[in-house]
């Protein structure tokens, strides 16, 4: 009974519930270890706890049935754990972790739309143009600048539209690479691997170095050992598996509870503030989502 739950539908919605929820957090705790870090040490130490430990959940290698299978795990590793990230962490230096929180929660519609053009999933009815335009309304209201002393720029609103364009390619590559049955820790850790050789490559070419003794203070070790173990290696795992099981349309729409919990969270923690004009650009883009998956109740 126990191992038929572990293998439901029911399991794949609560590991994606799990995943957003802890996701939701990780824009506060990269904006405050920017602090300290710059957006390619920070990842670069994230990708490679997350590929140790899931080294350590998973050692044995993989043998890949075709070898288009190899390139399809290398470029999900480069979409989802090296470029989406590099851009959604570059963008927490230009904008507010609200603001990040709220774009990206728009990423059902890069989703679908990936979805559409590579699987022929789904169908693009009039809502989801229609949520389309709200969200997209309400993403733009969030890029006006407020005049607070939280710095937003433009700029770091559209890396982070750039990073949900991003993550519709990966979860298109997840779940292609899902239908070849291959085991899912032992692609999330080959996913995890690629990911880590672009934020070296990254790292080198710009010429930083990692600052182990900055690394090693409290307040960023516990931050970055929670980034890399939980946010990245078990929730990868978690997200990965959630595709497989109940598809990624259905999974990036849990994406609605994210920026609810990132703006309590920034609010709360980073002190950042949530104005009358925030609250609409907010309400106009989770209402866009809402409209967009109202003919999407299993009828394609």
């Amino acid at each position: 009974m126990q191992r038929q739950f572990f293998h439901s539908p029911l399991f794949g919605h609560l590991a994606v519930l799990v995943t957003i929820t802890i996701w939701a957090t990780t824009y506060v705790f990269t904006k405050a270890l920017l602090e300290h870090l710059t957006p390619s040490q920070i990842l670069v130490v994230r990708s490679l706890l997350g590929l140790l430990f899931l080294s350590l959940l998973s050692p044995k290698k993989l043998h890949y049935v075709k070898r288009i299978d190899r390139l399809f795990i290398a470029l999900a590793g480069f979409c989802g754990i090296f470029l989406y990230y590099f851009l959604e962490n570059t963008a927490l230096l230009y904008t507010s972790a609200t603001n990040v929180g709220v774009i990206v929660a728009a990423a059902p519609f890069t989703t679908l739309l990936a979805s559409r053009i590579f699987l022929k999933d789904e169908k693009l009815h009039l809502s989801y143009f229609i949520g389309l335009i709200l969200s997209m309304t309400g993403i733009v209201i969030l890029t006006v600048p407020k005049g607070t002393a939280i710095a937003v720029s433009p700029f770091g609103d559209f890396l982070a539209v750039a990073a949900i364009c991003v993550w519709a390619l990966y979860t298109t590559l997840t779940r292609i690479i899902g239908r070849r049955g291959y085991p899912n820790l032992a692609v999330t850790r080959d996913m995890f691997f690629w990911g880590l050789v672009g934020h070296t490559i990254v790292l080198v070419s710009s010429g930083q170095s990692l600052p182990l003794r900055t690394i090693t203070e409290k307040e960023v070790l516990l931050p970055l050992l929670f980034l890399g173990l939980v946010a990245s290696a078990l929730c990868f795992a978690l997200w990965n598996y959630g595709l497989r099981s109940i598809g990624p349309v259905t999974s990036s729409f849990y994406l609605y509870l994210s920026p609810i919990i990132t703006i309590v969270v920034a609010t709360t923690f980073l002190g950042e503030p949530f104005t009358f004009v925030d609250g609409v650009g907010t309400a106009l883009t989770l209402s866009g989502l809402v409209v967009s998956q109202w003919r999407f109740g299993g009828k394609k």
